[in-house]
């Protein structure tokens, strides 16, 4: 027992057997959310009729990017009750990128239930999530899911779960599991386990939920102890402002009742809580008090964050604060310098900008801001590609028009020497695939650490790679697979710099001047590589508009139009035939930049620019950097 806990050692401890908190944790698309849907709609949450008029699913998939992209970015809670005993599930992203609302929501329970795909098994991600639960030693239930895939192999991944959880260093205690065997989609599981592509033996989830009962420690707590409630995550309402959601540790809050608010920096001041809210299915209700092992929204406090502890007000101690994992990439993000801004966003300034930023910080313990040597551009930092991508995303929704930059790796020193972020990077392909991924890979100096051939004419290919080889990695990937691949990558420790990586081998077409791209220059240019924009399309000096098929960047001409005469024109002109232009989406103009572009990203529209617009200007760059490799 910690020294701050010291004031508990005397007071006998008690349980919550009526209460049960527990985290779904999982890989991408393994199927938590869908699982939570079958758990709520069981558990009476819901007319069962709702379901079939609304045609409602994912409903824990509150945000629309989030139903967009199929994938959980934040995590979430919800109550269900069987008989008298209630159930908090907390819905916890799968992707390494939003690793800090796996650890938030951790903070919030006493045991996880563990999915894993009965096809795909256990992946870098599943490896990410299990890790965290282990580190803080909660009670692990494994679920196996989709049984009823037809290429499930649920024998296999059993086994592959027992091997991950010796290479994660778990003690006896927490390898003797309990496994299920489910369908979530089908809303049944089953302590026996079926053949494969079965269906699970039970026409519901109650093994499930007795699994839970019986495995996961209901909440403890010290008889007369004074308050302490834990802040793990932040919400907010349009009539209440900023919520709190705490995970009551000690004693008994009540509404209306004052506090003592612990800040991170150890200072305290007294505060009231104006409003207590309590989970009931999807939905917070008021509540007079809440006890130990409750998990509430707080309102009333409009600057609390993070970390920080509600405590007695005549006798108060704080609760360990919050930590997560370092960042390990990092791009800037300013205001739009391009020739075509304030077209269609309507937040524009550098302070509404760094006003979003800082807004982000208070609810995204995983994200750093910090300032450059320009005052209208930041360097962001955090888990990954997509978590950044998805950040400025949200800001596009919102209005924003902004800047990106290119993401770059957060390094560090480590005995006087650089040390970067690597990857445990999982590859399933086609095995004709195998020799075209090897050589991708050795380009970007991974290191094959398994292969497994499943027998299926499948392959799984596990790799440690720096983390700046995989920027942008993914569209090359997909490419020489026929977008038949999968791949998978977490965040895997630092290692020594691994030395100079081949970047994009393409250059890219680059306007050389600014209006609208016409279709008679479009179709001159299309033989020079992949085009980007469409006819009619506004462009600028410095706007890539397309990818150069040889190595090099090209400056063209896409805003030209055919000259006009008085002459007829004969039966044997050419017609302008033009290949479909290639969207690129936020990710994809991420992936695609090189070190001396950025990504203008609007509302409307999301271009690919140089960071550097005058062509003459550039040309004289390219000129010197290449005399000064020569001397060299």
């Amino acid at each position: 027992m910690s020294k701050k806990q010291a004031h508990l050692k005397d007071l006998p401890i008690k349980k919550r057997d009526n209460l049960r908190n527990v985290a779904i944790i999982a890989h991408v698309d393994h199927g938590k959310t869908t699982l939570v849907d079958a758990m709520l709609w069981q558990s009476g949450a819901f007319a069962a009729h709702k379901k079939q008029d609304e045609g409602q699913d994912r409903m824990m998939d509150s945000m629309d990017l989030e139903r967009e992209k199929g994938i959980t970015i934040l995590a979430k809670n919800t109550a269900v009750k069987r008989g008298e005993t209630i159930v908090n599930i907390i819905d916890t992203p799968g992707h390494a990128d939003f690793g800090g609302e796996v650890e938030r929501g951790l903070e919030m329970v006493d045991g996880v239930i563990l999915l894993v795909d009965a096809s795909e098994g256990p992946l870098p991600q599943t490896r990410f999530v299990l890790r965290k639960a282990l580190q803080k030693n909660l009670p692990v239930i494994l679920v196996i899911n989709k049984v009823d895939r037809p290429d499930s192999r649920i024998a296999e991944v059993v086994d592959e779960a027992y091997a991950l959880f010796l290479d994660l260093d778990a003690n006896e205690d927490q390898i003797e599991f309990p496994i299920v065997y489910a369908s979530a989609k089908a809303g049944k599981a089953s302590l026996d386990r079926p053949a494969d592509g079965g269906m699970p033996n039970k026409e519901n989830l109650d093994v499930l939920f007795d699994t839970i009962f019986s495995s996961i420690p209901a909440p403890e707590y010290h008889e007369g102890a004074p308050l302490q409630a834990h802040v793990t995550n932040l919400d907010s309402s349009p009539f209440l402002g900023r919520l709190a959601l705490c995970r009551v540790r000690e004693g008994v809050i009540k509404k209306g009742q004052s506090v003592t608010w612990i800040k991170t920096d150890g200072s305290t001041e007294r505060v009231k809580v104006s409003e207590l809210l309590i989970t009931e299915a999807l939905e917070r209700v008021p509540a007079m008090e809440a006890h130990p092992g409750d998990i509430i929204a707080v309102a009333g406090i409009e600057t609390i964050t993070l970390g920080e502890t509600l405590a007695d007000l005549e006798n108060p101690h704080a609760l360990p604060l919050i930590t997560v994992d370092e960042p390990s990439i990092s791009m800037t993000i300013g205001i739009n310098t391009s020739p075509l801004a304030g077209k269609s966003g309507n937040k524009l300034t550098a302070r509404q900008v760094k006003g979003r930023l800082d807004a982000e910080l208070v609810g995204n313990v995983s994200l750093r801001v910090l300032n450059t040597d320009r005052p209208d551009t930041w360097e962001v930092q955090g888990r990954g590609e997509l978590q950044l991508a998805v950040l400025v995303e949200i800001m596009k929704r919102e209005g924003f028009e902004l800047t990106v930059g290119k993401p770059q790796v957060v390094t560090k020193i480590v005995d006087g020497k650089i040390h970067e972020p690597m990857e445990r990077l999982s590859i399933d392909a086609p095995e004709e695939y195998l020799g075209v991924i090897t050589q991708l890979m050795a380009l970007r100096k991974g290191r094959m650490e398994q292969m497994v051939n499943h027998g299926t004419s499948w392959i799984r290919l596990d790799y440690r790679v720096p983390s700046r080889g995989l920027i942008g990695f993914r569209t090359e990937f997909l490419t020489e697979t026929r977008g038949t691949g999968l791949l998978h990558h977490v965040f895997d420790g630092y290692e020594a710099w691994h030395g100079e990586l081949r970047t994009r081998s393409t250059g890219s077409l680059v306007s050389d001047r600014m209006g609208s791209v016409t279709s008679y220059a479009l179709y001159g240019t299309q033989d020079r590589g992949s085009i980007f924009v469409e006819p009619g399309d506004e462009v600028y000096e410095g706007m890539v508009i397309g990818e150069n098929s040889r190595s090099e960047d090209m400056d063209v001409n896409c805003v030209r139009e055919k000259k006009l005469t008085n002459m007829r024109a004969s039966g044997t002109d050419e017609s302008e035939r033009l290949i479909p232009a290639k969207k690129l989406n936020m990710e994809g103009a991420l992936e695609f930049c090189r070190e001396d572009e950025c990504v203008e990203v609007t509302p409307a529209v999301v271009r690919i620019r140089k960071v550097i617009l005058d062509g003459s200007t550039r040309a004289r760059i390219t000129s010197k950097n290449k005399r000064a490799n020569e001397n060299s």
